[in-house]
């Protein structure tokens, strides 16, 4: 049987300074430098991500991380206020003018990038 102690995901990065200050100071995440050159991103139920420079890197093209957030209205006009673009999509899936879908049954959730195209979400369950 496979068995393990925890878990982790890690995602790549062009710029490590920069993803550390959008992470840190955007996403208010705690972020710590660690010896390997990679970054420590700590999330606020003790689970940790980390991520590393990719000289090569190539933005992820689905969602590397969701944010749960109780009001997703509220979360989403914090974001834009310190600088952050939601995403706009048409079709199956279709935002509103703030970016945030809201299909029947399903949550809430906006997209957005961090700075190194990676895509990333604030949903509101429901």
């Amino acid at each position: 049987m496979f068995d393990y102690e925890r878990a982790f995901s890690g995602f790549s990065v062009n710029n490590l300074k920069k993803a550390k200050s959008f992470y840190s100071e955007v996403l208010a995440l705690e972020v710590a430098d660690t010896p390997m050159g990679i970054l420590e991103i700590k999330l606020k139920d003790g689970s940790k991500i980390i991520a590393y420079p990719k000289p090569d890197h190539e933005a992820a093209t689905f969602t590397i991380l969701n944010f749960v957030v109780e009001d997703i209205e509220v979360a989403v006009d914090a974001l834009i206020e310190k600088g952050v673009v939601f995403e706009q999509y048409e079709g199956q899936i279709k935002t509103d003018e703030k970016g945030i879908c809201r299909a029947a049954g399903g949550p809430s959730i906006a997209w957005f990038k961090d700075t190194a195209g990676n895509i990333l979400s604030v949903l509101e369950e429901k």
